[in-house]
């Protein structure tokens, strides 16, 4: 006989459904890593013609313009038609997005087909957040939309207790995806690279048809009957009182004043200028450069282990790095963290720089350390696993007044994804250029700025409420 499933178990089932659709989209990040090589090759790749470095870097680099929708696309499809139609939407875009990769017979259905992908990633990854803190308990096109609503969804679904566990185990599912195509797209042709991918979003979409709404979606629509029967689903009844005590402030919205509010408010403006200033830094420091052009960073290196081998170990170490800063975020705090972090990924790519720097000149020194490349990268990914890859994020539900936090994160992810779409594609070209040694100065650079960022203008959230938090920036 069965025991009966509590509502804690249901949130973690729950979960695990939205953490595929985020293994998916780590899987989607990682794509352009093994398949860029294959696309450079007529034998493997699908199209009848080589594209040039150009054209491979806007292949990889297109997805960041897709995700830039996706917020909008949720504020609005989240509100009036509710949370798991857009998880259904961000599917649906994954499911067609690599079933256009895989019949992509020419450059514009490779790039409709990446913009598509980011669109949905966009979505799912905040919505996931949101949507498991509302089924917990209330909290202040497919990457775009995926990407919010995977925020949005885990935050409003799950218990207080275990709100934190389930957002943190975002980040690791994220690597999980990005391990297994490392794991899987260099040993199998390009077809069979978007096929898996495709399977996935077809259970994806068929686990969504399952998933509940969230009890902050039914105060926003009045129907206090079936927020009643969600919370007691989900083993969380007595949250009611204090969710329908806040049922003005979530539903009373005008959103002309709170984009007003956002810009003349100054704790508002001063935490819009934090939150776009290291969110910038963030995307522009080179992680998602150093995924999608993998395979070319390690050939131009001459490195002694072949691309994938190294971006699997980098994987494994990139999982220690995201698993454990949820342990010693409350204790240490955000500043030493991300100073501490962004600090090492300046270090491992100044010196990564170095090594290629030395290599473009022909130094000899270079011949015995064909390894370093990959521990630079290791140190890099660990550094930024551990705060620089995820604080930015948590900073920006910290500081904002609850009004206008959906305006200001909107807001930063539009300004942050253009510069990430801009610097990746730029890293790209530089690599086939001037050499690899300039791109790496310049991500240096970036985290040393973030670094400094962080020393004068980012305030310490460790144990205050969001109240203290406002008092201290106004």
């Amino acid at each position: 006989m069965f025991l009966p499933i509590t509502g804690v178990q249901r949130q973690v089932i729950i979960s695990s459904c939205i953490y595929l659709g985020q293994m998916i989209c780590g899987y989607t990040l990682s794509w352009t890593g093994p398949v860029i090589p294959k696309l450079r090759d007529l034998e493997q790749s699908p199209l009848p013609y080589l594209l040039t470095e150009t054209q491979l870097s806007l292949v990889a680099t297109i997805t960041y313009l897709g995700a830039i929708p996706g917020p909008y696309i949720t504020v609005w499809l989240s509100n009036t038609k509710g949370r798991k139609p857009c998880f259904i939407f961000g599917g649906l875009c994954l499911a067609v997005s690599y079933t256009l990769m895989a019949a992509a017979r020419n450059l514009a259905m490779l790039y409709i087909s990446r913009f598509l992908v980011g669109i949905a990633i966009g979505v799912i990854g905040v919505m996931n957040l949101v949507y498991i803190g509302e089924i917990a308990f209330l909290v202040g096109i497919a990457i775009g939309v995926i990407g919010v609503m995977n925020l949005v969804y885990i935050g409003e679904i799950a218990s207080t207790n275990i709100r934190g566990i389930l957002l943190s185990a975002i980040g690791i599912f994220t690597t999980l995806g990005s391990i297994l195509m490392f794991s899987y797209g260099p040993f199998v042709s390009y077809h069979a690279t978007t096929y898996l991918p495709l399977s996935l979003s077809l259970v994806y979409i068929f686990c969504l048809l399952w998933l509940p709404e969230t009890p902050i979606f039914y105060i926003i629509q009045g129907k206090d009957k079936e927020l009643i029967k969600v919370l007691t689903d989900l083993d969380r009844l007595e949250d009611k009182d204090k969710l329908l005590e806040n049922k003005k402030e979530i539903t009373g919205t005008n959103t002309k004043k709170e984009w007003i509010e956002l810009i003349s408010v100054k704790s508002n403006r001063k935490s819009l200028f934090i939150v776009v200033v290291i969110n910038v830094l963030q995307h522009c420091s080179g992680v998602l450069g150093i995924v999608f052009f993998s395979a070319a960073i390690f050939d131009m290196a001459g490195s002694s282990i072949s691309s994938n081998i190294s971006m699997i170990v980098i994987g494994c170490f990139q999982l220690s790095g995201s698993s454990l800063t949820p342990f010693f975020i409350e204790r240490a705090g955000r500043r030493v963290i991300l100073i501490m972090s962004s600090a090492l990924c300046s270090l491992s790519m100044f010196i990564l720089g170095l090594y290629f720097y030395l290599d473009h000149i022909g130094n000899s020194v270079v011949e015995n350390v064909k390894w370093l490349p990959l521990v630079l990268l290791i140190l890099f990914y660990i550094g930024y696993d551990s705060g620089l890859g995820i604080i930015p994020n948590a900073i920006i539900g910290e500081v904002f007044t609850s009004n206008v936090r959906s305006k200001g994160s909107t807001v930063t992810m539009t300004i942050s994804w253009m510069f990430g779409f801009m610097v990746t594609t730029a890293f790209g070209a530089l690599l086939a250029t001037v050499g690899g040694h300039v791109a790496f100065w310049f991500f240096s650079c970036t985290c040393a700025c973030a670094v400094l960022f962080t020393i004068f203008f980012i305030p310490e959230t460790k144990g205050k409420s969001l109240m203290e938090i406002q008092e201290s920036l106004s």
